[in-house]
């Protein structure tokens, strides 16, 4: 197979920005209210995927995700995207139950490449116990992949985003920065061994930590992707109605991510996050610029953000760390509902 970089392919075929969150939530604004009996949790709260109730033990839950090559390989760009997919249904708690692709291929590209971005979620969605149905293909100019997913989880152990309450602490399962090294390896800022890092992170199922999750009785949590840290972190307050406190230089991090931001590594999304979340966010005067482009970095299948009981706190971190979660660690806490929904130190 001829060794093409999709990376590449993204730059030749132009832009293909994921929509603001401020954009999506306005196109969101209008659409009616769903109403049905065994919808139990919809997009009102813009949670992680929606639920449907099918009997008194077990409730569905349907989520997709798809998006332009985020790494070079094509096998590694498969998996990524998959993770990516599946990790709606681990935040929330739930099982992976089946997918199906979703991929657009540009006519003038080797098959062989469309084969082995769907070897990768193939074998991503095995490893996360599911099974690949199929899917649907179409041309385009750019490579996109993901997945539909459906999963499923016992309806009164639903995990979603509006249940956190004061007291509860923050924890986060993976290291931030993910978008800025792949913005630095398609400048040729940063060497191979740092954009691996980030790749496999970016491959790590968040399975381990939906389990752990349910251990610990957690009810509210999120997985950190595209809206960044600041962007997700904005939704599950608002929607659980407290505000939460942060503290800046507990995020964990892939290596060297302050450096190429004090480089000016910061790519557009992050600015789109930031015009988002900004003005619900109220920054110490100690926290420098480098660790608030921290917070606004969009992430490709990031970590979960969890709210933990502060009483099984620590378990959950040495949990997390036994099940492969090593960059797990507390990064704040639930509070009262202040002016500002996320405060950070």
């Amino acid at each position: 197979m001829q060794n093409i970089d999709l990376l590449k392919l993204v730059d030749q075929g132009g832009c293909s920005a994921k929509l603001s969150a401020e954009g999506l939530a306005q196109a969101l604004a209008g659409l009616p209210k769903i109403v049905h009996p065994n919808l139990l949790v919809d997009i009102e709260t813009h949670d992680d995927g929606g639920v449907y109730k099918l009997t008194d033990d077990y409730a569905l839950i349907q989520t997709t995700d798809f998006f332009p090559p985020v790494c070079s390989g094509a096998y590694d760009f498969g998996q990524v995207a998959a993770a990516n997919a599946l990790s709606d249904v681990y935040a929330m708690g739930g099982e992976v139950l089946t997918a199906m692709n979703l991929m657009l291929f540009p006519e003038d590209q080797p098959l062989e490449l469309l084969a082995e971005i769907l070897r990768g979620g193939h074998d991503k969605v095995a490893e996360a116990g599911g099974v690949m149905m199929g899917g649907h293909t179409i041309t385009d100019a750019i490579p996109k992949y993901g997945l539909a997913v459906t999963g499923f989880v016992h309806p009164d152990k639903i995990i979603t985003n509006s249940h956190a309450r004061p007291g509860d602490v923050l924890i986060l399962t993976k290291p931030l920065g993910t978008g800025i090294i792949i913005s630095a390896w398609k400048n040729q800022l940063v060497h191979e061994d740092i954009y691996r890092q980030a790749v496999e992170s970016m491959k790590q199922l968040n399975r381990a930590g939906a389990a752990i999750m349910q251990q610990m009785l957690v009810r509210t949590a999120t997985d950190i992707t595209g809206f960044g840290l600041a962007g997700h972190a904005l939704k599950m307050a608002q929607a659980s109605k407290v505000s939460m406190r942060f503290h800046a230089k507990q995020l964990p991090l892939l290596d060297e991510v302050l450096h190429l931001i004090e480089m000016g590594v910061i790519p557009g999304a992050a600015f789109r996050n930031k015009e988002f979340a900004d003005s619900q966010c109220h920054f110490d005067a100690s926290i420098d610029y480098n660790h608030k482009m921290l917070f606004f970095d969009a992430q490709t299948s990031g970590g979960l953000l969890m709210c933990v009981a502060a009483e099984k706190a620590n378990a959950a971190v040495k949990a997390l760390h036994r099940d492969g979660y090593p960059h797990a660690i507390i990064i704040g806490e639930v509070i009262d509902k202040q002016s500002h929904a996320l405060i950070i130190e």
